[in-house]
């Protein structure tokens, strides 16, 4: 993948991860409305990258992300009444728009999490694939002591958590350690050191390896669909994608590589590089 230079992204590519790192230390982070629409080119871009596996979102700073933008919010207000459009509601729904597109992205999505996670920074962690948190990070839904709903965020957190608790956390604006956060299952796992996250990272990383790109990209289609199309037909849905699966490349390596008690080419790939 060609790299493009972000104004609030850094983006470095080793082997077959990209990393992504928002680069607003001086206000944790925050998700402006630029920071969202180069986040949402940068995955647009990718999922069409067959070289790429992994995507994983950090921050710099010491701090995942604080959510949205207060700058924005009265950018908006200062656009209000001045034509048909509404502001707020495209401001938000941008937002909503992120998440969509990277809970559905092809590639394993791996978010590391430390410092400030908060409002639209809480929701990123929800639709990973993978998440790993520092034991000190801070997860919080502060939207309702602001007089707002955490509106696109919500569903996520729903989808992740679980009503009941998406609901106390929402409602009563609650703040999270990391621990508290892998005990509801926002975060897989968590770490008391930056040196042990990192080595987490690097594990994650060489396990996505050894999976096939094609068929982690087809599982994921899968159970997201789960809840959302009839049974029957994502079975039948199913069904087909193993039969496509095992008849295709990466079937006959992977079965071939077994037999011959040897890793299939996915796994070697660039392994002198790493």
């Amino acid at each position: 993948m060609t790299l493009p230079v972000y104004e609030y992204l850094l983006l470095e590519q080793r082997d077959h991860a990209l990393f992504v790192t928002f680069n607003r230390p001086e206000v944790r982070n925050a998700l402006s409305l630029a920071m969202v629409q180069e986040l949402m080119s940068v995955l647009e871009a990718a999922s069409t990258d067959t070289t790429l596996r992994a995507v994983i979102l950090r921050g710099s700073g010491g701090h995942f992300c604080a959510g949205g933008d207060i700058r924005d919010m009265a950018n908006a207000r200062a656009r209000l009444g001045k034509d048909d459009n509404d502001p707020f509601y495209a401001l938000n729904r941008c937002f909503g728009q992120l998440l969509e597109m990277a809970e559905q992205a092809p590639q394993v999505i791996v978010c590391i999490l430390e410092g400030t996670v908060m409002g639209g920074g809480f929701g990123l962690p929800c639709i990973s694939d993978v998440a790993l948190a520092h034991s000190e990070a801070r997860f919080a839904l502060p939207e309702t002591s602001l007089g707002i709903p955490p509106a696109q965020i919500a569903p996520f957190v729903v989808k992740r958590i679980g009503l009941t608790q998406a609901r106390r956390l929402a409602l009563l604006g609650e703040s999270l350690s990391g621990d508290e956060a892998a005990r509801l299952g926002i975060v897989h796992s968590v770490y008391s050191s930056t040196e042990s996250l990192e080595e987490a990272l690097a594990n994650t990383l060489s396990r996505i390896k050894r999976c096939a790109p094609k068929a982690n990209a087809v599982t994921k289609q899968l159970m997201l669909a789960v809840g959302k199309t009839d049974l029957g037909v994502l079975l039948d849905d199913a069904a087909r994608a193993f039969s496509d699966a095992i008849q295709g490349d990466e079937g006959i390596e992977g079965t071939t590589a077994f037999m011959q008690k040897r890793k299939p080419a996915w796994a070697t790939e660039r392994e002198s590089e790493a």
